[in-house]
């Protein structure tokens, strides 16, 4: 896979709570080099962003209802309101996991589509986190379809904050309950060129990493 290719599919990503404005302006120096696809960080940091990468094909992404999805639907919406009026242009949102695991998918449902309205009416992509390492394997089916359902523009694997991240089973199992429309996003763990490919084998067009630089490196280092 061309270097090119691989930045272009790699959001940039810092949401670890002791981030510095140091940190996230560095995130999108980077971002704006290589080429990724967005730079995402968390909310506070949205302003920034935008100002620094204002004018550039390279997005600002940020996060809703993170890392747990436990808020409300409302607080969800408001945070993505807020973030598209500040300047993001992705959304990557936390699904109601309790309310999924409770077999509760009308509850999930109004979630995904209320936020996923929001984004849309602000002209933004909204990102539904799954966080499969809590889910059963028909947790995860269900969980992509009622996305599909509420209108999301990708699934996502996890938020990185928990027990586990992407692996290739999950992108494969998601991109197979999705079909080839709607993106797939893999998240969490993955640090290498190798990995990057292993995911986008199994389906995923966009990746989250916090390794961006490295990855990209690594390709150019394949000479690829």
């Amino acid at each position: 896979m061309q270097t090119q290719k691989i930045a272009g599919v790699i959001d940039h990503t810092i949401l670890k709570p002791e981030a510095t404005s140091a940190q996230i302006r560095q995130l999108c120096e980077e971002a704006l080099h290589f080429g990724f696809a967005s730079a995402c960080m968390n909310p506070f940091y949205v302003p920034l962003a935008a100002e620094l990468m204002r004018g550039s094909a390279v997005k600002v992404c940020t996060v809703a209802g993170f890392p747990l999805g436990a808020t409300t639907t409302d607080a969800k919406v408001f945070e993505a309101q807020e973030a598209i009026q500040h300047g993001a242009q992705e959304i990557d949102m936390v699904m109601n996991v309790g309310a999924l695991k409770s077999g509760d998918d009308e509850a999930v449902e109004e979630d995904i589509r209320r936020v996923t309205d929001a984004c849309h009416r602000g002209k933004a992509i909204c990102k539904v986190i799954l966080e499969n390492c809590l889910l059963t394997r028909e947790e995860k089916i269900r969980a992509c379809q009622i996305a599909m359902r509420a209108g999301a523009d990708y699934v996502k694997t996890s938020t990185g904050f928990n027990s586990g991240g992407a692996t290739v089973e999950d992108v494969e199992l998601m991109r197979a309950t999705v079909g080839p429309k709607m993106g797939v996003k893999a998240s969490g763990g993955i640090r290498t060129y190798e990995d990057v490919l292993k995911m986008v084998a199994a389906g995923a067009t966009r990746i989250g990493t916090s390794s961006g630089v490295k990855i990209v490196e690594q390709a150019r280092a394949a000479g690829d």
